[in-house]
């Protein structure tokens, strides 16, 4: 409770629980644990599972919280193809982010031209 009162990186601060408690209506739930909640006057906002991240949320619920007029709009629950990947958060600054540079091996430092001399 007392870090919900002064942190916002913790879910949700004391006055959006208010708020989602009193004004606002649970619209749905994405696969990663996130609600999502729309107010009478249409406000819209996302209560995330964990840790405060913008690009926790899947392209399902991206278009809904921006108002962004597709078929996903009134579905929520989108078929997806076999071939798509699961949705993920950014990795930046994790185990898992992307490093070029980190296996390279002796061909790859081989020049893929030759340069010309004038």
């Amino acid at each position: 409770m007392f870090k919900e009162i002064f942190t916002w990186w913790n879910k949700q601060t004391f006055g959006t629980r208010i708020n989602t408690i009193f004004f606002g209506k649970l619209v749905g739930e994405d696969t990663s644990g996130n609600k999502y909640y729309e107010s009478k006057s249409g406000k819209r906002w996302v209560i995330y599972n964990g840790e405060v991240e913008a690009s926790k949320i899947p392209t399902e619920w991206y278009s809904w919280i921006h108002r962004t007029g597709n078929k996903i709009e009134n579905s929520h629950e989108l078929d997806k193809y076999k071939w798509q990947k699961e949705h993920m958060p950014n990795q930046t600054g994790t185990e898992n982010s992307y490093h070029p540079n980190k296996n390279k091996s002796k061909n790859a430092t081989k020049k893929k031209y030759t340069s010309w001399k004038s």
